[in-house]
């Protein structure tokens, strides 16, 4: 069953036997995953600006990524690898990351730094992070490092995929049998998108490829170029509901949660 297109909190809890217990969405690709006594930063972006970015609203629920126990990198570029969130963090903190993103990382003074390839998996306690394929150009901007884009799949009491940056492709549809729960992305931060991204329509058929039982959109309504809150504020609002007209038609029985920047989704 998918929620109505209309974006509001979700404040219901859902039955579940799972230790899969909150879902936190900080804005952009930022999640905070609470599952099996673990808490996973996603793409930590805890600033207000980062270069000609500005956030639409706000960062709330600051207190929730203090001290995470596992922080995930997809991959390098400047919105989802930020330095001056990261040296936020303690500098023990476990971080996965793409092959080529240690040396980066260890800018914000990061040293436990695990380093995988798609296929490749990490185990923390009894959870196993497996990072997956991603269809993304990962490279560090301007002068590199170079190196591939990462998505991550959680294998716990429950199971959690992180898509990261990515476009469809074709290991969606093996790669996460019984899936419980998918963040994926619908959007950027500006008014159009490149290649390697997914849109509405895309997450969407990510869905039929995927099957998980409940979706959650995330990487939308929180970063603007500075002035296009104003003149073009669309593009802030319209991708999720987007995505759940679509998700309506081509993946029915997938359960839709649309969550604001700052808010949670209790299971």
């Amino acid at each position: 069953m998918i929620s109505s297109p209309a974006i509001t909190p979700v404040i219901n809890p859902v039955q579940t036997q799972s230790d899969l217990s909150r879902i936190t969405y900080l804005g952009h690709a930022t999640t905070l995953i609470e599952i099996d006594g673990l808490r996973i930063l996603t793409d930590p972006l805890l600033r207000q600006r980062t270069a000609h970015l500005r956030r639409a609203m706000r960062i709330r629920n600051s207190e929730l990524y203090i001290a995470p126990d596992v922080v995930l990198i997809s991959h390098m570029h400047w919105d989802h690898l930020d330095l001056p969130s990261l040296r936020r963090l303690p500098a023990g903190v476990r971080v996965l990351g793409p092959v080529g993103s240690a040396q980066v990382l260890r800018r914000a003074g990061l040293m436990n730094v695990v380093e995988l390839r798609a296929g490749q998996s990490h185990a923390i306690g009894s959870l196993v992070v497996e990072a997956t394929p991603a269809n993304h150009d990962g490279g560090r901007p301007p002068f590199g490092p170079q190196g591939d884009a990462i998505g991550f799949l959680m294998h716990g009491s429950s199971s959690v995929y992180f898509a990261g940056d990515t476009d469809l492709f074709d290991e969606m549809s093996s790669m996460a049998p019984d899936l419980d729960v998918a963040l994926l992305p619908v959007w950027g931060w500006g008014p159009s998108l490149g290649d390697g991204h997914l849109d509405p329509q895309s997450a969407a058929t990510a869905l039929t490829r995927l099957r998980p039982n409940i979706a959650v959109p995330i990487h939308w309504g929180t970063l603007c170029p500075i002035g296009l809150k104003w003149t073009r504020p669309s593009f802030l609002t319209q991708p999720p509901r987007e995505f759940v007209r679509s998700a309506r038609r081509v993946a029915p029985d997938v359960d839709v949660r649309v969550i604001k920047p700052g808010d949670q989704l209790d299971l």
